[in-house]
Order: C-alpha cells, then structure tokens, then sequence
C-alpha cells in the first residue's frame, strides 16, 4: 500500500444501500440547486467507509460531473488545512509561540498606536481564537489593489473590543496571521505548507493557484460582475486572496476529498506511516491537537485555535462530540472531525455558483446539519 493512501473501508456493497439518506440529502440539494455538484468523504476508524461525488460542475447542459477526485476551491477551509496547520506545527518545533504579541512580529500593527491601546495587547492565540477585537469583515478590494496596500489596510485597522473579550470571526485577523507566519518561517507561507504539511501527507491534490492549464478541471465558484468581470474558476472567489495573487492566510487553497481525508487522518493519528527510519512518523502530536482543539474565551464562543466545535445550530449537525473541530467554506465546503469517535466528514460543493446571493444558495446551511446526521445515523 502506498505510504499516502488511506486503507478503504472493508464495507462490501456499493454505499448508496448503508448511506441512502447521504444521498437523498445531495441529490434533494441539487435537485433544489443549492448547488449543481458536490464531491463527499467519510472517514471511520481510519478507513475510508465513503468517498464519491454527485451532479456536475454547472447546472449548463454537458458540463462536466464531479467526480470523487474532483478540486474545488475550498475557501476558509484555507485558515485550518494551510494556516492553522502551519502554527500547530511551528508551536509543535518550539518556534512559535501562541503569547507573542502581534506587533513583535508585525510592527506596523502597533506603529503609531499609544501604549495603551488595544493593538498591543493583541496575541498570536487572539488571532487564532478570532477574539482579537479585530472587526469580522471589511470590503478592503474596493479601496486596495495590491497585496501590500491590503495588509497595510489590516494592520491600520482598529479594534472594537479588547482582546479576549468578544469572538468575532475574522478574515483580517487570520490575513494578518498568515503574514506573521511567513516571519517566522521566513518564506511564503504556501510554499511551506507545501513542504511542511502537504507533500508529507501525500496531498497531492492541494495547493495555491493552480496552473492555467488545470482550472477547467475544478468547478466555478461564480460569474463574477461586480470586480474581475469573468467566470471565476480555478482561481480564488475570495477578493482578498485574489489582491493576494491567490494566497491568503485566510483563503486560497484549492482540496479535494481524498486529501482532506488524508488531513484528517493526520489529525486523528490515523495518517500515512512513514518508514521505519523515520523517527517520528506523525506530523501533529496529540498534545497539539488538544491544545488546539480547546475552546478558546470569551465562555460561549465555539471558537478553539484555528478551528471551530459544534455549537447549538452547528453545520456539524446533532452527532458530532463536544471533542470535534471543523472549519466551514464560503464556497461551500466543510470538514468535521470528531475527535471521539474518530470520524472524520468533508463536503465540497461550489454553492456560489452562478450568483454567491442566490436565494437557493443559502440553502446550504439546512443541507449542512441534514447531510452530517445523515452520515452519522448511518455509521
């Protein structure tokens, strides 16, 4: 077996018998047009119990289906399968550390503030936790047109809470992470989650920009009108990343579910076994994991480091344990895992597509929960 493959599940039919209310739920969102496709991983035990796609890459006659292997533009999937996963590991090797304030790595971030202010009390777990008092979202591609304007729009913002006091999920916030990363690491940060993370796991699949030769094989995310005025597809949909010439530590990576999964198992200690000169064979240890998997203040937030954990109204649905952590996707992507039961899910879709307001489109939240109890009352 080859060193990057996950082992398949022992299960003998074909799945539509053990997870037909899986399919219901995808077919019932296409046929809805939540979205026109969709690709869809389980992960049971360390195998791979289903794995396969539905529909196609437009709701236009002859568009292409979706396969299994299929890549999509993953969005904020970006900030736990690039970013998060490049701090799990820099905190792991002892370079990084969660307390540092921001502006010890980016001083423009405190330049020009007053001692005082709330900008230098800002920590790297703050940025993580999405409790830094950094506002949720600004439009900066319609003021901005390059990379270094956009982070110098970030690192100018001011706070609306202190830090530790209010979750609010921040796209700036994790912009200005990704920067601070690349401090440490002293090189982009996609080229060394490539090395560190990607290329280890066998993710073949996953990266930064796909060639031009290769964005007809990855779905659409949306006919852009209002800014690039094209198809967008297999680039980023993100504005920002796409400032960014297409990576952000906030979004920009293209996935698919073979890898995700192959992500997962890494993250549940159940990924590709290196050989046997390798001394440590596992990326993640299991005191990181934890680490990062726990909430983080202010009481109530679901926000861990990195990641999020089920909440009342979860996308992860009603099954997924206290112990899970998951990320969502604009785009319409998802990745629960559960730490307990080790389970892990992912779900791609480009549900953006044609038109990101469509009222159909925002269906996605109903399908989310629907299709994870599904996978969970069939497992």
């Amino acid at each position: 077996m080859d060193s990057g493959t996950i082992p398949p599940s022992a299960t003998p039919a074909g799945p539509r018998g053990r997870f037909a209310a899986v399919y219901r739920v995808l077919d019932d969102a296409i046929a809805a047009r939540v979205f026109p496709g969709c690709a869809f991983g389980v992960l049971a035990g360390g195998k791979v119990a289903l794995q396969d796609a539905l529909g196609h890459f437009t709701y236009e006659e002859g568009a292409p289906a979706v396969t299994a292997e299929t890549i999509y533009d993953v969005a904020s999937l970006t900030k736990v399968a690039s970013t998060t996963a490049a701090a799990m590991l820099l905190y792991q090797r002892g370079l990084l550390d969660l307390d540092t304030p921001l502006g010890e790595l980016l001083p423009g971030f405190v330049v020009g503030r007053a001692p005082g202010e709330r900008a230098h009390h800002v920590k790297l777990r703050h940025l993580l936790a999405h409790n830094s008092g950094l506002p949720g979202y600004v439009d900066f591609f319609r003021t901005v047109t390059t990379p270094s304007a956009l982070f110098r729009a970030c690192l100018e913002l001011s706070l609306e809470a202190e830090p530790g006091a209010r979750a609010e999920y921040s796209d700036p916030g994790f912009i200005l992470l990704g920067k601070a990363l690349e401090v440490c690491t002293r090189e982009y940060l996609a080229t060394w989650v490539r090395r560190e993370v990607f290329q280890p796991l066998g993710m073949a699949a996953t990266g930064f920009c796909p060639p031009s030769a290769a964005r007809s094989s990855i779905p659409p995310t949306e006919e852009d009108t209002a800014l690039r005025h094209r198809r967008i597809q297999g680039e980023v949909q993100d504005e920002h990343a796409w400032l960014l010439k297409g990576a952000g530590g906030h979004a920009g990576l293209f996935s698919n579910v073979p890898d995700l999964l192959r992500f997962a198992a890494e993250i549940l200690g159940a990924g590709p076994k290196a050989g046997p000169e390798t001394r440590n064979p596992r990326l993640f240890d299991a005191a990181t994991v934890e680490l990062f998997a726990q909430r983080q203040s202010p009481e109530g937030s679901s926000r861990a480091l990195g990641w999020d954990t089920p909440s009342q109204d979860s996308s992860s649905g009603h099954h997924f344990s206290p112990r899970s952590i998951g990320h969502l996707g604009f785009s319409g992507c998802s990745l629960w895992i559960d730490l307990d039961a080790r389970v892990a899910v992912a779900l791609l879709t480009n549900r953006t597509w044609p038109d990101r307001l469509a009222a159909a489109s925002q269906l996605i939240r109903e399908i989310r929960p629907a299709f994870h109890d599904a996978v969970r009352a069939a497992l």
